[in-house]
């Protein structure tokens, strides 16, 4: 009797939400095991409902479910969905969330809040055990939650696929698009064995800060002094950034750009040009997430950027019908083999193997 229940605790369920369900599809199918019946609309007040189908109680429930465009109803729905297993008596909740909305808006911005601190605390009201993510924008959003975050990392595939696609990738260099960016680029190099290039400064852009009582109360003129003459409120130059400059050698060589997520695409097309301008005949940008937002489709398929290369923790098949150049890398197996992990109780450390702490 006791083996029949434990057997029964231990029972899993895969739950989808409606922003990716074509990946959820491919995990349940690897896993083989089905997805669970859900249920989820929107009231004519914009209102989420969500109805589960089938029991809960006592089982491990995964929940998959990924940002895309409509963050805020992606995330309603998500924690809806964790409530519900909650208040139904589910053993644990584990969420999957390939890309995780808000993972940017992780430190204090004037006067704004650290919104990812905000999200985690939500997730854990919800009633979630466990989080499995994929490339977070910052490494310590982890600490931000309760309980467990596998944070994994999509690098392998990328690198797969550069090394299948690219017959010449040994005349390749990986670019970081900014000083901030090049330990990726060189997690990327060393396993490619690859130099690098970084691309230094920026375009000025003029920013009006506008009166927001930063300046009161005022500086007083003239300065004031100590009794030895100094001045107590030293005058502090503006922070200037030099125009865009290529740190290292690109020329007559294939340039990869290397980022964790791709959204708004400007800064990237600038980034191309100047890479083509120093004689690179072939630039691609490899990310994890492909957010893609706006016009992106129609920008990249206008600029000098050769090849975009994204996973799929993010839907984009509408921007790949118009842009041609976004390819894509699947990582549901990635995914399908950290659920069985977890649910098993084996270890997570195979998944990180010969995998940079700052990719």
């Amino acid at each position: 009797m006791s083996i029949q229940l434990r057997a029964q605790k231990n029972q899993m369920l895969v739950l989808a939400g409606t922003s990716h369900p074509e990946l959820a599809q491919m995990v349940a199918s690897k896993l083989g095991v089905h997805l669970g019946e859900i249920t989820v609309f929107h009231k004519q007040n914009r209102e989420t409902n969500v109805e589960i189908k089938e029991s809960v109680r006592g089982k491990d429930v995964y929940i998959i479910q990924t940002g895309t465009k409509d963050t805020n109803n992606d995330m309603m729905e998500l924690m809806i969905i964790a409530y519900a297993c909650r208040t139904s008596a589910a053993s644990n909740i584990i969420g999957v969330i390939p890309y995780l909305p808000y993972s940017k808006q992780s430190k204090m911005r004037k006067r704004g809040c650290i919104v990812g601190k905000l999200i985690a605390s939500m997730l854990g009201k919800a009633g979630f055990t466990h989080l499995i993510t994929l490339d977070l924008h910052q490494k310590e959003i982890q600490g931000f939650f309760s309980f467990p975050v596998d944070n994994l990392r999509a690098s392998a595939f990328l690198i797969d696929y550069i090394q299948t696609s690219l017959p010449d990738y040994r005349n390749a260099v990986i670019v970081a698009r900014n000083p901030n960016s090049v330990k990726r680029a060189t997690s990327y190099a060393e396993r490619l064995r690859l130099g690098i290039a970084v691309i230094h400064g920026e375009e000025r852009m003029s920013e009006y800060e506008g009166d927001d009582g930063r300046t009161s109360p005022p500086l007083l003129d003239p300065p004031v002094k100590d009794a030895f003459g100094l001045e107590l409120l030293p005058q502090v130059a503006a922070k200037e950034k030099p125009p865009f400059n290529v740190v290292g050698d690109v020329g007559g060589r294939i340039a990869i750009i290397v980022d964790d997520m791709i959204d708004d695409v400007i800064a990237f097309v600038k980034v191309a040009e100047v890479l083509k301008e120093r004689g690179a005949y072939k630039v691609l940008v490899v990310a994890t997430h492909g957010i893609l937002s706006s016009d992106a489709p129609r920008l990249i398929e206008d600029s000098s950027i050769d090849e975009v290369v994204v996973t799929n923790t993010i839907p984009h098949e509408v921007q790949k019908m118009q842009c041609h150049k976004i390819k894509t890398v699947d990582i549901s197996v990635l995914l399908c083999e950290a659920i069985r992990r977890i649910h098993n109780n084996e270890s997570m450390s195979y998944l990180f193997r010969n995998v940079g702490v700052d990719d």
